[in-house]
């Protein structure tokens, strides 16, 4: 609780870091108005592949009123830092799952329930299967349990590969490349994309490239039978990356998952059906017996 009030480290325009021994920095945002005097959980919000913490604004007056809320900037997104030219750094499973824990650790925070979207969510059942000390519950929106070679190809953009389109196109135009395809960004409100587009420029393309290195071969299926944690599954229903056929076997591999189909358009569900998806996710809390 104390590091909601006093950062870690600090830069000069004000954004918050956690400084990890590999020295890799990871920018992180915490948001709490619970009543000072009443104790209460944390939650750690883990963005999907390109995004970044603000993008989860608009769950923080839901969450953050009644939970401590971290929302967290992957390796090489949004203000988190990524391997320079010349660095040591081994971006594998037990790297960028070790860096979660640590952010943990540095912030004083024994157990959050994990919330997950998309890729994020991958690693939130790797930790939980890895560590399940540090949570008091999990749970994924339109997570996929890996990235099929027909996925791989897509975001490769008619590139060698996925970190190539990444570091040719930039984060933008990578981006901009990925919000033609049905399925997606299928937001209505025409300020939206301008604004997103925007906002993914925060993230450097080689960043993005080195992360989607990592997530092409990242499979989640041999972690899921360990979960022990409980466990909701928010399912889009009309998806371009997983379909509901695959999220319905994904509540088979983990053992006694709460699955929530959500009607709405597109991958990214946690934007087109918020308060579908908060209401469940709040009412799947709530109901965790610590």
């Amino acid at each position: 609780l104390l590091q909601f009030i006093m950062p870690l480290e600090r830069d000069a325009s004000g954004y918050t870091y956690v400084r990890h021994p590999n020295n890799q920095v990871t920018h992180y945002i915490c948001d709490s108005f619970v009543d000072p005097w009443k104790p209460t959980d944390t939650i750690l919000i883990q963005h999907g592949f390109g995004r970044h913490a603000e993008f989860w604004y608009h769950w923080v007056p839901v969450l953050a009123r009644h939970f401590h809320v971290i929302r967290r900037d992957l390796r090489g997104h949004g203000r988190s830092s990524y391997a320079q030219k010349g660095e040591n750094y081994t971006g594998d499973v037990d790297t960028v799952i070790g860096e979660v824990v640590d952010t943990l650790d540095q912030l004083g925070v024994e157990k959050v329930h994990f919330l997950g979207e998309s890729t994020g969510g991958m690693l939130g059942e790797i930790l939980a299967a890895k560590h399940p000390e540090r949570l008091h519950s999990l749970a994924v929106c339109s997570t996929p349990t890996y990235l099929p070679l027909p996925a791989l190809k897509l975001f490769a953009f008619d590139r060698k590969d996925w970190p190539t389109a990444c570091r040719e196109l930039g984060s933008r135009g990578w981006t901009e490349a990925l919000s033609k395809i049905p399925g997606t960004i299928p937001i209505s409100d025409p300020e939206y994309l301008p604004w997103y587009l925007d906002r993914i420029g925060l993230s450097d393309g080689e960043g993005l490239a080195q992360y989607a290195e990592f997530l092409s071969t990242l499979d989640a299926r041999p972690y899921l039978g360990r979960i022990a944690v409980p466990t909701l599954i928010l399912a889009p229903s009309n998806s371009a990356a997983t379909s509901i056929e695959e999220q319905r076997k994904l509540a088979e591999q983990i053992p006694n998952a709460r699955l929530e189909i959500v009607d709405a358009v597109g991958h990214e569900i946690y934007v087109t059906a918020a308060d579908k998806c908060q209401a469940a996710f709040l009412d799947f809390v709530r109901s965790v017996k610590k």
